[in-house]
């Protein structure tokens, strides 16, 4: 299920009856904002930039990326163009430039087609994206939601999410990704894990980078 306005209503309605801890935070943020949008390639490499930094840095990062290329957001064929070094004066670590290239050549050799991903599962996107280096569950789970749109992505390695889940369940510790899983369940989040996800990010005023 893609999210569009009537599904962020339905769930918004969803959650509160099913989840009694989530009902305040749907009343107080309303409706799930988010959209599938077809900028797939181009948010791929914004996550992989924004690995583990700040949203402040990475957006100084990207923005220094772009410059790179003539102040334009660059095809595959010229990201191959640069060597790791090259890549790495914009303020990129060793590893992230290596995995930016490795993206732009999968394209290039055609092993991750975009135009292919929307007929696929969440699971056979996932595996698509992981096959590419630097790309791992957490990133492939922020682009089924913030890209794809898909509704019922539980982002149960996010440690905002976890955070949110212990604070507001009153855990005692922060929940491992199966509890996560589990609590899911008992309060019925699905089909719409996704915008659960949300509002426990609002929660904490924590959002991720929507790419």
């Amino acid at each position: 299920m893609i999210i569009d306005e009537q599904v962020a209503k339905v769930a918004a309605q969803h959650l509160s009856q099913s989840d009694p801890a989530l009902a305040p935070i749907v009343a107080q943020y309303g409706l799930c904002p988010i959209r599938a949008h077809q900028e797939y390639y181009r948010a791929l490499v914004g996550e992989i930039i924004g690995q583990q930094l700040s949203v402040k840095a990475a957006a100084s990062i990207r923005k220094r990326f772009e410059l790179l290329f003539g102040d334009t957001f660059p095809d595959p064929e010229a990201i191959v163009q640069k060597t790791v070094e090259e890549l790495r004066t914009v303020g990129l670590s060793r590893p992230k430039a290596t995995y930016i290239r490795d993206l732009a050549q999968h394209i290039i050799d055609g092993k991750l087609q975009f135009d292919r991903l929307d007929d696929l599962s969440n699971e056979a996107v996932a595996a698509e994206l992981t096959d590419v280096k630097g790309i791992g569950e957490w990133t492939a789970h922020m682009f089924l939601m913030f890209c794809m749109g898909r509704s019922d992505i539980l982002a149960y390695g996010d440690l905002g999410i976890r955070n949110a889940i212990k604070k507001l369940y009153d855990l005692e510790e922060v929940p491992s990704p199966q509890t996560v899983a589990e609590i899911a369940q008992k309060h019925q989040w699905h089909p719409y894990e996704t915008i659960a996800c949300w509002y426990l990010w609002q929660s904490l005023e924590n959002m991720p980078q929507a790419t």
